[in-house]
């Protein structure tokens, strides 16, 4: 039996991720050891191997099947636009990506007026003012604070993820307009899911089951 490979987006996911598999008797001992300076980590018994990855890298891997299945954030997953399946909504990390400014822009907004927008997604934005909005907007990658934009005359809007939109409240911003929700998801690689099909599909199962729990 082949081992199936999981590339788990680093940090909070991860262990959010290996707490919910934990429910479905899937384990592995060596993730939990905080000095470790391993990059694969190994269930013999399962033969399951675990990765951990960068949020963005996570659907590259699974695309060109160096992982079968990945945990990342739904933003990870607009953004990258990659292909393969996405299977299954995992519920935690649940926020919302969304349009933030100052409230005097919400008229730009209404009228479809040329702005810029900020943003360290780029392909969502595009997508959500082009293809939704049909708003011709310029838009403005940034990789830190984003919020700092509109304050200080870069941009007029920012799309951003919103989890309790206190940062925004601070800086004199709001959630102008909602784009989607989030929340981290289970991706499968395409080749992986005809091959270990029979694999995968017992572990969304148990994964559904597991989560309905929960709720």
């Amino acid at each position: 039996m082949r081992y199936l490979t999981f590339a788990l987006g680093k940090g909070r996911l991860a262990e959010k991720t290996m707490q919910l598999f934990e429910k479905i008797g899937i384990t592995c001992e060596e993730m939990k050891d905080k000095d470790s300076r391993k990059l694969i980590f190994v269930n013999e018994e399962l033969k399951l191997r675990f990765f951990l990855a960068k949020g963005p890298d996570v659907p590259t891997y699974v695309e060109y099947g160096a992982a079968d299945i990945g945990i990342v954030g739904k933003d990870t997953i607009l953004e990258e636009n990659r292909k393969l399946y996405e299977v299954l909504d995992l519920g935690y990390g649940a926020c919302r990506m969304c349009v933030c400014g100052p409230e005097s822009a919400r008229e730009y907004l209404n009228h479809n007026q040329l702005i810029r927008v900020a943003t360290k997604y780029p392909h969502i934005a595009k997508d959500y003012f082009y293809n939704k909005k049909h708003q011709t907007v310029e838009l403005i990658k940034l990789n830190g604070s984003i919020e700092l934009a509109p304050i200080v005359g870069l941009s007029e809007v920012i799309v951003d993820i919103v989890e309790t939109g206190s940062t925004l409240r601070e800086n004199g911003l709001q959630v102008l307009e909602e784009v989607c929700p989030l929340s981290a998801r289970m991706v499968v690689n395409q080749v992986s899911m005809k091959m270990e099909n029979e694999r995968i599909t017992k572990l969304i199962q148990a994964l559904k089951t597991a989560i309905q729990q929960e709720g």
